[in-house]
């Protein structure tokens, strides 16, 4: 499941998931509020936390990752993953090299910073 971060400027959508996270959260959450975002902003940036109960994703998940990415390749200003899940980080650090924007890692217990990082200008 994904919920909303509610605390953070117009310009970011900020995300946390628990449990296992499906295409249906994609199309109902994370796709509707980068597109609401992307009305007022010529770029965004994007925290996504994957939290302590997170167990991963489905397929259409996935799918539907690549594709926001990829349609909107130019909007991204800054992404932040906030993890712990090594095999998630090691994927994010090799995808990050082909977008144009800067992406940055982050431990869980480093939520704060990876907050206060996404929203630097």
């Amino acid at each position: 499941m994904i919920k909303l971060m509610n605390d953070l400027p117009d310009n970011v959508v900020g995300v946390s998931a628990e449990g296992k996270v499906s295409g249906n959260d994609y199309e109902t959450v994370l796709i509707p509020a980068v597109e609401e975002k992307l009305k007022a902003n010529k770029k965004i940036n994007l925290l996504y936390h994957l939290g302590k109960g997170f167990t991963g994703f489905d397929l259409s998940a996935m799918i539907d990752d690549a594709k926001i990415g990829m349609k909107h390749l130019n909007a991204w200003g800054r992404i932040a993953l906030v993890s712990d899940h090594e095999i998630i980080n090691t994927f994010a650090k090799f995808f990050g090299y082909m977008l144009s924007c800067e992406v940055r890692i982050f431990k869980d217990a480093d939520l704060e910073d990876a907050k206060k990082w996404i929203v630097e200008l």
